[in-house]
């Protein structure tokens, strides 16, 4: 009996020693989570006898359970790498079709705009729109517009902020009239096939309404688009005694056309409401509008939500999707598969899902990778008590060997 019992240690410290040795091989695996040995005590017992007589007879080794405590993370600079910090896991659509999870955040773009791990298996995450709100509670494989440009988009929407000079004369009211030229703005705006336009808005104050109270009297300057003599004014903006814009008191809508005959004209709605008249040179201080031409890809960076923002050569940045999160009840109960991936299986349930920093979900650091959280210094001390281990079990039958002997040997 003494033998099988010393077999037994031999087998269980060698199994443990498998599982040191595969920590300590996989030190610098990116995302590994260490592994322990736990053992059973075989105990023999005979039919109705009592829990005093009870005998051990070996050691089985009970299961290899993985420690899924946080590993450092360490900086690479590289857009693509992600780590989690804090709970959950990167999901995979594995090359045959299964979900798999994975702390392993170095990705990879394949010549389709598809983001994949090393292993060829497809991120998961879920679509968006432009502004990075998720359209969608399903998740799908997640995709990058490499192979396209993204299409251009005319102009909508025009801002000015601007301060005309409350002490600037009624244009006609002087010799020489003011020429309209003197204050005025231009930007470039841009049709459908994101071709500039450019556009010019031209102020000329014109007389002063003086009403009597209750009625608010205004000072009046005329908007245009050219320097035509015969130009007709757009709309006119009238300004109370504080300088604050009184009328008009909603967008103006303007009409642009272009120099194509394919494109339709430009509708675009000008935001004047921050439009001032002070005592004070003309300036201004901010022009803005929404349209631009088309562009290529030319970057991207994953944000601490999991929100993929793209960046592209017109200058602008768009969302393209978000890298979703699961995690389990019992992250013990996960099977390992291999290439840094686990699989669900029964015992850990089903995975809840959500976007990151939801929750107990970890957030995303990009540009940075979640190291091993194996141990070297314990595991080399680990190693040392195993061989320990080992040799005494093999001592442990050398001895019952020699008893045996001795036993064989009496005259």
């Amino acid at each position: 009996m003494s033998f099988q019992t010393g077999l037994s240690g031999l087998n269980a410290s060698s199994r443990n020693l498998d599982v040191i040795g595969n920590n300590i091989a996989n030190a610098n695996t990116t995302g590994m989570k260490s592994a322990r040995a736990e053992f059973n005590e075989i105990i023999a017992s005979s039919l109705g006898a009592g829990g005093g007589s009870s005998a051990g007879i070996g050691v089985s080794v009970a299961t290899v359970a993985q420690q899924f405590t946080q590993g450092n993370i360490s900086t690479t600079g590289n857009s693509l790498d992600v780590a989690v910090n804090g709970g959950g896991f990167f999901q995979l659509t594995q090359p045959d079709g299964s979900m798999a999870y994975t702390r392993d955040g170095s990705f990879k773009l394949d010549k389709d705009g598809y983001i994949k791990t090393n292993t060829g298996a497809n991120v998961m995450g879920y679509p968006t729109d432009k502004t990075g709100q998720p359209t969608s509670a399903s998740t799908q494989k997640l995709q990058l517009p490499t192979s396209a440009p993204i299409a251009a988009n005319a102009t909508k929407n025009i801002m000015a902020e601007f301060n005309l000079d409350s002490r600037a004369p009624v244009a006609a009211s002087v010799v020489p009239p003011t020429p309209r030229a003197t204050y005025g703005t231009s930007l470039t705006v841009f049709d459908s096939q994101g071709a500039t336009v450019p556009v010019s808005l031209y102020f000329e104050r014109v007389a002063s309404t003086v009403a009597a109270p209750p009625a608010v009297s205004t000072d009046n300057w005329n908007v245009y688009d050219s320097l035509a003599p015969a130009a007709t004014s757009l709309f006119t903006m009238s300004f109370d005694a504080t300088g604050a814009l009184v009328s008009p008191a909603t967008a103006q809508a303007l009409t642009i056309p272009t120099p194509s005959a394919v494109t339709p004209s430009i509708s675009a709605a000008l935001d004047i409401s921050k439009v001032t008249q002070f005592g004070a040179g003309f300036a201004v201080s901010n022009l803005t509008q929404d349209g631009y031409a088309p562009g290529e890809l030319t970057g991207l960076s994953i944000g601490e939500g999991g929100v993929i923002t793209a960046r592209y050569s017109n200058g602008q940045t768009q969302a393209a999707g978000q890298v979703t999160l699961a995690d389990f009840r019992n992250v013990q109960g996960l099977s390992p598969l291999g290439g840094n991936a686990w699989s669900a299986t029964f015992a850990s349930g089903d995975p809840v899902q959500g976007a990151p920093g939801v929750g107990k979900l970890g957030a995303l650091r990009s540009g940075a990778l979640e190291e091993s959280n194996v141990d070297l210094t314990s595991e080399l001390v680990n190693m040392m008590t195993a061989q320990r281990a080992y040799q005494a079990n093999a001592q442990t039958i050398k001895t019952q060997d020699q008893v045996l002997s001795t036993l064989v040997n009496l005259r």
